[in-house]
């Protein structure tokens, strides 16, 4: 019976790492449209006096801002589609990146060769992260707040370290 058959991935082929990447959003389609009602009333309230005098041409700049409010935050949930995966085992690294608009790039390392560059600031902490291998770089996490990115280097250090340590065979 081979690993496969049982269930039990082959020790050279565990994945020692594997995480999604995504931007942090903290409101929710349902928040935002509880969001757009209350400024739409708003506006439409603070309008009302406007019209009432007869300076109707304000009610038409206040439903300007809504629309721009709306295509705002339109564009931020739509640039919140955009995500990376990171995947080490002991023969590589795989490192996808996925647009917004659904554009895929790889990027494929060899672990043994591959390092991880942190770029630190004293007081924001970690602010870059980048895989560095034969001279190229590519930016990981560029969308990660500084505490994220030290959590991610850390994990991602120690998948390199037992990648490069070669599989265990029992």
């Amino acid at each position: 019976m081979s690993y496969e058959e049982s269930g039990i991935a082959e020790p050279e082929n565990r994945r020692l790492f594997a995480a999604r990447l995504q931007p942090y959003r903290s409101l929710t389609r349902r928040n935002f449209y509880l969001i757009m009602m209350v400024f739409s009333g708003a506006s439409l309230f603070s309008s009302l006096p406007f019209i009432l005098l007869g300076a109707w041409p304000v009610a038409g700049f206040m439903g300007l801002d809504v629309a721009i409010f709306y295509f705002a935050f339109r564009a931020n949930f739509k640039a919140a589609r955009a995500y990376e995966d990171v995947l080490v085992t002991h023969y590589e690294l795989r490192l996808s990146k996925v647009s917004a608009k659904g554009r895929r790039a790889e990027w494929l390392f060899n672990p043994a060769w591959v390092r991880l560059e942190r770029e630190e600031h004293e007081e924001f902490g970690t602010q870059r992260l980048a895989l560095v291998s034969r001279g190229k770089s590519v930016e990981i996490a560029g969308f990660l707040g500084p505490d994220q990115k030290a959590d991610l280097a850390s994990a991602l250090s120690r998948a390199l370290a037992e990648a490069r340590r070669g599989p265990r065979f029992s």
